[in-house]
């Protein structure tokens, strides 16, 4: 049975402020840029800007899903394994962060081999599946370095406040930049992808920079370690993690479609941008704030279902009335509220869920984790993606058309691909947290004994 390393002091332990910090600013980077290319944006330059079909997208993101069965549950396998003198996690980080921002650069310059269908399509799967590898070996990376960072859930919970700080810039750069600079049909595209150029430079000095102020402490010594498939299937007999994976699932869908959606949604609607992004900001801060406070008398589970079906009820208000002025300020309001308790609270009932994972195995696998999370949570991105589309086009919407010009039908259904699919996965993630088991008394006190493990290892 694997062994646990951990420089755990007897005394509280703490996260220099410098680690902390650094590893949020380039968790913000990374995902930045996964945003503003899988978030929407990807998918709006190749279909109304370069002419892709938006039949021939769809095809992209199913078939890249596929690649997402095998490439993230192999990765954090291998990861769990890697070993080198900078620890398993920070090699890929600071090694792949180059390589992730050029694939990102080049997303947005037209291939020299002409403009036909078969091209497009071709050019959005080879660049989409690249970017994604490296995506893959950095954002798991960064994802699991809290966990191996710090054992307990205190000092845990001050590296996940740092993160939710700067996600809010990941957030809002895709929410806010892209609209603003995003081409029209018929534009010169210089402007855009010279802007593009240089987030993906600072993005790329940003992660590479940010693996000199941070370490690992928990490390597998392990001689005997679990074949892949073992490993794989150990996960799922974790019944907190399948609870747990409903709510991942559902929270990775909603950032997706919501991202791609407000592009078309502030094309098609009067809601003036800055007081409804101003409402999400506010949104944001505040749920922050609400779900530090409950977290404590609350516990996880219900602190989760509270913000489920809070959010559940403003998507389907926005579907419903989402053209009226009001009704979408409050959206976005209660949409910052839900994208808060996304940041904190999914990290820190992963955390625990990791944590019971430990008590059953006796093994410490954050990496297999993240990557069987990513494994069910990567194709939410294509589906959310293809769904918009294709919900859209049920109504009516047409690609060719500029901003504002669209029927009554097809700016319903704008409204109704942005929203119908969240409200619908919200309202089934509270129903999943009544199967969720790790909370009340017994679990404390399990958290407790491994604590004391730690220390005295």
């Amino acid at each position: 049975m694997s062994k646990q390393k951990t420089a755990l002091p007897q005394t509280e332990e703490r996260v220099p402020v410098a680690g902390k910090a650094w590893l949020s600013f380039a968790d913000c980077m990374c995902a930045t840029l996964n945003g503003l290319l899988t978030g929407g944006g990807m998918t709006y330059f190749f279909t109304k800007f370069m002419g892709l079909g938006e039949e021939l997208a769809s095809v992209v993101w199913i078939i890249f899903a596929i690649w997402n069965a095998f490439n993230d549950p192999l990765f954090g396998y291998i990861s769990d394994r890697t070993k080198s003198k900078l620890g398993r996690r920070i090699p890929y980080i600071r090694y792949g962060a180059f390589f992730y921002a050029v694939i990102f650069v080049l997303t947005w310059f037209k291939w020299p081999f002409g403009g036909s269908q078969t091209v497009l399509f071709i050019q959005m799967l080879v660049t989409l599946f690249l970017f994604d590898t490296f995506y893959t070996a950095i954002a798991t990376s960064l994802y699991v370095m809290p966990y191996t960072m710090a054992v307990t859930n205190r000092a845990r919970s001050s590296i996940f406040i740092w993160k939710i700080g700067f996600s809010l810039i990941s957030l809002s750069v895709p929410l806010v930049v892209f609209p603003l600079i995003k081409p029209e049909v018929g534009e010169n595209p210089f402007r855009f992808q010279m802007i593009m150029t240089a987030i993906g430079v600072f993005a790329f000095l940003v992660i590479f920079f940010s693996t000199f102020f941070y370490r690992e402490k928990v490390q597998n010594e392990a001689e005997e370690t679990m074949g892949l498939f073992k490993s794989v299937a150990e996960c799922f007999k974790n019944r907190s993690f399948v609870a747990f994976e409903v709510l991942s699932f559902t929270v990775i869908f909603i950032q997706t479609i919501l991202m791609q959606g407000v592009i078309y949604y502030f094309d098609e609607f009067d809601t003036p941008m800055a007081f409804a992004y101003g409402a999400l900001g506010v949104g944001a801060v505040a749920g922050i704030l609400l779900w530090i406070k409950m977290l404590r008398p609350w516990g996880v589970r219900k602190c989760v279902t509270a913000m489920c079906v809070s959010f559940a009820c403003a998507a389907t208000a926005m579907c419903v009335v989402g053209q009226l002025t009001p009704v979408a300020l409050v959206v976005f309001f209660l949409t910052g509220v839900g994208f808060a308790g996304g940041m904190y609270l999914v990290p820190i009932m992963n955390g625990d869920v990791i944590d019971y994972d430990e008590i059953k195995t006796g093994a410490r696998r954050e990496g297999i984790y993240a990557g069987v999370n990513s494994l069910i949570t990567k194709p939410a991105i294509s589906l959310a993606n293809a769904a918009f589309l294709m919900i859209a086009k049920w109504f009516g919407y047409d690609t060719a058309l500029a901003a504002g010009l669209q029927s009554a039908l097809a700016k319903h259904g704008v409204l109704v691909a942005w929203m119908a699919c969240p409200a619908i996965l919200l309202v089934l993630s509270a129903l999943a947290m009544k199967f969720y088991p790790l909370f009340g008394k017994q679990w404390d006190d399990q958290k407790i004994a491994l604590a004391r493990k730690h220390e005295d290892g």
